[in-house]
């Protein structure tokens, strides 16, 4: 009985156990960025039911259900032939919901994800969110309910009442901004709808729903202000907090528990903890109740549906973590780590107290997720697939956290991920820049970028620069208005580190990035051409102040008048920095080689900043260009990613190889 559902699922994952590559033959970019044939798997409220998605006909993703009671083989229960299962969640315990992506094949595509809802025995199967923004109904309104391709999930919860889910509509593009984002309750069987929306204030963007699933404060944003809205007990919406919209001074709610339990993130010490709020005034009270030193506290409350009870707190410092205060948890998750050393070990569950098996998933950085079950009469731990023999360890990188002092003393941390093999001298090196750019960027966990590149001999080197959070305001503050300038002096400053360390050689470094990493490498080839031998820039921003101009992205106009003002540049009294900082001014002084790749159906960084830049380029400049017709904002589908990874690697060897 012991190894049956791991036979189970390792034969659903059959196709992930090709012979292990040679030594000396890195693996080819489809294994680093196809998508695994066994995923996400997620225990029913109880425990005894695991739905996974898995290969099925034609190679889509379908969902399938394995009573872990009975340990029969997996039945499928919901999938299409042109497209992908993407996320699904337990609704209870006999009812599940799920949503589509378009398939990495390229062969569909999507206007919206869409949102079905299905019985775990694979009846009753129900579609309730269009997957295309236009759709002709096929009876009257009253017997086709299908909402439109703009609403999704908000919340999940078996703390919900029957077969009920919280859905949310964001506007869409040719809507009016202060629509904002509307919540309404939804019968995922009858496909029926309340609204929740009765008398919200325009420009509505967030929702915090207490522990039973009820609307209780709403955060709008409009003209550079962030205001929180409360509930009172009559039903209305009364105005509670008005703070700034990028430095934010209150302390954010993030929980409202039983008997008006409030907990919240604020400052602590120049980083975000987590702390009870007063309930009345929404201050913070006492001490904070977890903090992690170094960096701003971003995680989540794991709770017991049903009763609201805090059971433990998941974290991400320098890696993902959790700290359970419920000593049964607690004790699982020692004998869980005490079995599994090396890795990051995150317990998965829905009702975890009195539940029959739980879900293990094992973070590395050098190999991708692997997945256990975990029973907790006898502690069991059985693998729930085989691990991906086209992906050695041994052709990975380690990946570990440093942190730099740049030229102005800011501390800055980096993600360092070693070439294969480990350090054998001065290595050619890439300076991978992470999009956003206001953002945490890097995660401590198997990453195929980085990966790929590290497989191939390179030392990659990923700065958190300034701008980017989760690192503190200060951190965060310091990147204002640093486009081109003390930002792009980080990524000069990161490398000079690592070569001071020995790691890697100066003659042999090249940058990379997409979107802001994008618009980074255009701006290094421009200014740091003493630095770096070439540059890569897929997505990538070449002219600043297009940003703000153009009318057909997807920047709101909140952001455009507010928050590019204020955080990039301001077209009325930054034109000259605009015009220092944007490569496109700049393109007749760029001479290292470039390869540029980009988007045709981007809305965030239209292709129309590739197509100037390369217009604006000179005659005699080395360029590789490429545009892939069916992409947007990154890359989707496989043939993409093989074609484009292809064409890094061939670009980074022609460029980086040692001069005889």
């Amino acid at each position: 009985m012991k190894n049956r559902l791991a036979t189970v699922m390792l034969a659903l994952a059959a196709a992930m156990l090709a012979p292990t590559a040679a030594a000396a033959e890195p693996p080819p970019a489809t294994a680093f960025f196809k998508r695994p044939q066994v995923r996400a798997p997620k225990l029913s409220p109880s425990g005894r039911y695991l739905a996974i998605q898995a290969a099925g006909k034609g190679d889509r993703m379908w969902l399938a259900v394995i009573d872990l009671q009975v340990m029969q083989a997996p039945k499928f229960i919901a999938g299409f032939n042109d497209a992908d299962i993407a996320n699904h969640h337990w609704i209870n315990e006999d009812r599940l919901v799920f949503d589509v992506s378009d398939s990495p094949d390229g062969t569909t595509r999507l206007f919206a994800q869409g949102l079905w809802a299905v019985d775990r025995n694979g009846s009753s199967l129900r579609q309730l969110v269009n997957d295309h923004r236009y759709f002709v109904s096929d009876g009257t309104r009253i017997s086709d309910r299908r909402l439109s391709g703009n609403w999704s999930p908000h919340s999940v919860s078996p703390g919900l009442e029957g077969d009920e889910i919280i859905v949310q509509r964001r506007p869409w593009e040719d809507d009016a901004e202060s629509a904002g984002v509307q919540l309404a309750r939804l019968d995922t069987s009858t496909g029926r709808t309340r609204t929740l929306s009765e008398g919200i204030p325009d420009y509505t963007r967030h929702w915090l729903l207490d522990w039973r699933g009820e609307p209780r404060i709403i955060a709008t944003e409009h003209q550079g202000r962030s205001r929180l809205y409360r509930r009172d007990d009559a039903g209305r919406w009364q105005l509670w907090v008005d703070d700034d919209a990028t430095a934010r001074q209150h302390p954010w709610p993030t929980w409202v528990g039983p008997d008006g339990q409030l907990l919240g993130e604020h400052s602590h010490r120049g980083y975000a903890a987590l702390y009870r709020l007063d309930a009345q005034t929404g201050r913070s009270n006492g001490e904070p109740l977890v903090t992690t030193p170094g960096y701003d506290f971003e995680g989540d409350l794991i709770t017991e549906p049903g009763s609201g009870r805090l059971l433990g707190v998941r974290f991400e410092n320098d890696a993902p973590g959790t700290a359970w205060m419920e000593p049964t948890m607690k004790a699982f998750q020692a004998d869980i780590d005490a079995r599994l050393p090396g890795s990051v070990n995150l317990i998965e569950c829905l009702r975890c107290i009195g539940a029959s098996h739980l879900i293990v998933t094992a973070l590395s950085d050098r190999r991708p997720p692997l997945y256990y079950l975990y029973k907790t009469a006898d502690k069991q731990l059985e693998p729930l697939a085989g691990k991906r023999a086209d992906l050695p360890v041994a052709a990975m990188g380690q990946r570990d956290y440093h942190r730099i002092k740049a030229r102005d003393g800011l501390e800055v941390p980096v993600l360092v991920t070693q070439p294969a093999g480990g350090f054998k001298g001065a290595t050619p090196t890439v300076v991978l820049v992470h999009g956003g750019p206001y953002v945490r960027g890097t995660h401590w966990r198997w990453e195929p970028m980085a990966q790929f590149l590290a497989s191939r001999g390179y030392l990659v080197l990923e700065p958190e620069f300034r701008g980017s959070t989760g690192y503190g305001f200060k951190h965060f503050r310091a990147g204002w208005k640093q486009w081109g300038l003390a930002m792009q002096d980080d990524l000069a400053d990161t490398l000079a580190w690592a070569v001071k360390k020995g790691w890697a050689d100066p003659q042999r470094a090249c940058i990379a990035g997409a979107s802001y990493g994008g618009y980074a490498a255009m701006m290094a080839a421009v200014t740091q051409q003493g630095l770096f031998k070439c540059a890569i820039n897929w997505v990538g921003v070449t002219d600043i102040g297009l940003m703000s101009s153009i009318s057909w992205s997807d920047f709101s106009e909140e952001w455009k008048q507010y928050g590019m003002r204020r955080l990039v540049a301001d077209p009325d009294t930054d034109a000259e920095q605009m015009r220092k900082t944007s490569p496109l001014a700049r393109a007749a002084e760029i001479r290292m080689p470039l390869l540029m790749a980009y988007g045709a159906e981007d809305r965030r960084v239209p292709l129309k900043h590739g197509t100037d830049m390369k217009s604006a380029l000179r005659a005699d400049q080395p360029l590789e260009w490429v545009v892939y017709p069916d992409e947007g904002h990154g890359w989707f589908n496989l043939k993409t990613n093989e074609d484009f990874w292809g064409r890094v690697e061939r670009f980074l060897a022609a460029h980086l190889a040692p001069k005889n």
